[in-house]
């Protein structure tokens, strides 16, 4: 009797033990993914290593000098003069790639497998610095600029710095704030690798010295598979920021100026899915009129952001596909806040930066940038009371306002 409660026992705790271990592959846990360590410039006679990771330079370019680890701009390791502090910890990572076709990566070896056929979502903080001058390859005796944004890869692999699929890569890191970029993926093979790898803004006509900055990595979370990925860039609002007040007219048009030129490098920064089109807007172009209002439902943003949630894209989608189908219809999409108490100028900041978000994903679809204009109206133009939590709700809205519509055609 003793002997079948003990084997009872032991069998209990190997299910608990198996439970616990296919929990754990379902989130993996990088070694220091914020990448503590002893500041240091990475130098030709350099040994330095980076804490838990690999080097992947001393294989792939075996004379160049390794990456960097820096204690911000606010200390005195503040190598190549740059200006970022850290995003998260004491100290973060730099890469650079070369005009001599040489970039650096780094690696590690995962705690689990990333399956095939499983799901994933990684996110790290990414920046450039204005500053980083260095020595280049050909003349150690002089610094050169390293600023040309370069882009942040993630491939994963089967091997130390043997790269295999490319999971994910940034758009080009052009910003000196840090930003959180998250990778969505779906691995092709069991991968036991994974490896960060600065490159080139592609395509390249000519290499170039540039760089990017890496801080506060997640761990590596299993999710639900879905039909399309994309990296995408959490942009949080600066509450800190204060606008410069300019007549309207002049507004307008600056903002239309960054906007087309944000288009044109391709650093419009928005989560893109493809989705079902919903029955959420019903627009009949038969009975809308000029000047008339709607409001777009089960449209979400995280709090306080202007990152638009996956439940939104469904009603997005409609709404392109109604401009898709009626070409000349010109619209305003304005954000609207409630009226609880941040400052107006930090509602007018979210409500505009929401409604630029909107814009972005239409025109990123395919609709022409001409066509939609927008504007945030802060908490000026409520359409319920602000004294309760239905009437708040309401008032937080994004419209859709019709400027012009041919109806000739």
């Amino acid at each position: 009797m003793e002997r079948k409660l003990i084997t009872s026992i032991l069998i209990s705790l190997v299910f608990i033990f198996l439970g616990d271990a296919s929990v754990a592959q379902s989130t993996l846990t990088l070694r220091n993914p914020s990448f503590e360590d002893i500041p240091h410039a990475g130098g030709l006679n350099s040994n330095s290593t980076i804490k838990d990771w690999f080097d992947c330079s001393r294989i792939n370019f075996p004379f160049t000098t390794p990456p960097d680890i820096h204690a911000g701009a606010t200390r005195d390791t503040a190598f190549w003069d740059m200006t970022v502090a850290t995003a998260h910890g004491v100290t973060f990572l730099g890469m650079v790639v070369r005009d001599n076709e040489s970039w650096e990566s780094i690696a590690q070896r995962l705690q689990g497998p990333l399956r095939a056929g499983k799901c994933y979502e990684f996110s790290t903080y990414l920046a450039r610095s204005d500053v980083y001058r260095s020595p280049t390859m050909s003349n150690l005796a002089k610094d050169v600029d390293f600023t040309t944004p370069a882009v942040l890869r993630v491939w994963g692999g089967s091997g130390y710095c043997g790269p295999e699929q490319l999971l994910g890569e940034s758009k080009p890191v052009d910003h000196s704030e840090w930003r959180e970029y998250v990778f969505q993926f779906e691995p092709n093979d069991d991968y036991d690798f994974i490896m960060l790898e600065a490159f080139y803004q592609t395509p390249v006509l000519f290499p170039y010295n540039g760089h990017v900055l890496v801080d506060n990595s997640s761990k590596i979370v299993e999710i639900e598979c879905k039909q399309d990925y994309e990296v995408y860039v959490r942009n949080r609002v600066d509450k800190t920021v204060k606008r410069k007040k300019m007549p309207a007219h002049k507004a307008k048009a600056k903002k239309q100026e960054v906007f087309k030129r944000e288009r044109k490098e391709n650093k419009i920064d928005t989560i893109v899915y493809k989705r079902p089109s919903s029955n959420e807007l019903n627009l009949d172009r038969s009975k809308i009129k000029k000047g008339q209002k709607f409001r777009i439902p089960k449209l979400f943003f995280e709090a306080d952001t202007s990152e638009i949630t996956d439940k939104s894209y469904s009603v997005l989608n409609e709404l392109y596909d109604f401009l898709d189908e009626n070409k000349d219809i010109r619209i305003e999409v304005g954000g609207h806040t409630n009226g609880v108490p941040p400052s107006h100028e930090w509602c007018d900041e979210l409500s505009e930066s929401r409604a630029k978000s909107v814009t972005e994903y239409l025109v990123l679809r395919g609709i022409e940038e001409g066509r939609i204009e927008y504007k945030g109206y802060g908490k000026r133009k409520p359409i319920a009371s602000n004294f309760t939590p239905a009437g708040r709700k309401q008032n937080q809205r994004v419209e859709i306002r019709i400027l012009s519509i041919n109806t000739d055609g």
